[in-house]
């Protein structure tokens, strides 16, 4: 039947019509606010702070929603930007005198599966005393598993600036372990 009736949606007090974008946006974020609270979690060490940035990368999320092209590109826009907010989280912290790598205790920032695995926890404190450049390659690497390409993209690097922040990563973060863990190494 051509002369089917179709809902009209007027504006009665507070009652808006559906805004399909606004489901999108919902369901995005629900697929992808602990990699974004991750990310900014790893990068500053601290969880109101990274809870402020996730919140802050959401909202400019929102505002963009109609830039975003595709599933795809909907990830890579909230990986770069969660990086991005996170480094000038710490750039600020550090030009207000304040170090997060010597205010974090082992508790502070972790997970509950850091929190069950000694391990993990005194890991993750070792990852977080790593510059920023190399903390942020090591983390996008192995919690996102990006390859450097990738990584390079996210974070407006060249892939050859990445694949040298990931080695020299690697390199401090194994000496540190080396120095710090040795109850966790086995003798050779």
């Amino acid at each position: 039947m051509a002369d089917e009736w179709q809902p009209e949606f007027e504006q009665v007090g507070d009652f808006e019509p559906p805004d399909f974008e606004r489901l999108d946006f919902e369901r995005l974020f629900d697929e992808h606010q602990s990699m974004v609270f991750s990310l900014a979690l790893r990068m500053t060490g601290d969880r109101g702070l990274a809870e402020e940035i996730a919140q802050d990368v959401f909202m400019e999320f929102d505002r963009n929603m109609a830039k975003i092209e595709g599933a795809q590109h909907a990830i890579f826009w909230l990986r770069r930007v969660t990086m991005s907010r996170s480094t000038d989280a710490l750039r600020r912290r550090r030009a207000r005198g304040m170090d997060f790598a010597v205010e974090m205790d082992e508790n502070h920032a972790a997970t509950v599966e850091e929190r069950t695995s000694p391990l993990g926890g005194r890991l993750g404190i070792l990852l977080a005393t790593l510059p920023e450049a190399q903390r942020a390659a090591i983390i996008l690497r192995y919690q996102e598993d990006l390859t450097p390409e990738e990584i390079a993209a996210t974070l407006g690097a060249p892939v050859a600036t990445v694949k040298s922040q990931l080695q020299r990563g690697l390199k401090l973060l194994r000496a540190k372990a080396e120095s710090q863990l040795k109850e966790y190494i086995r003798a050779v």
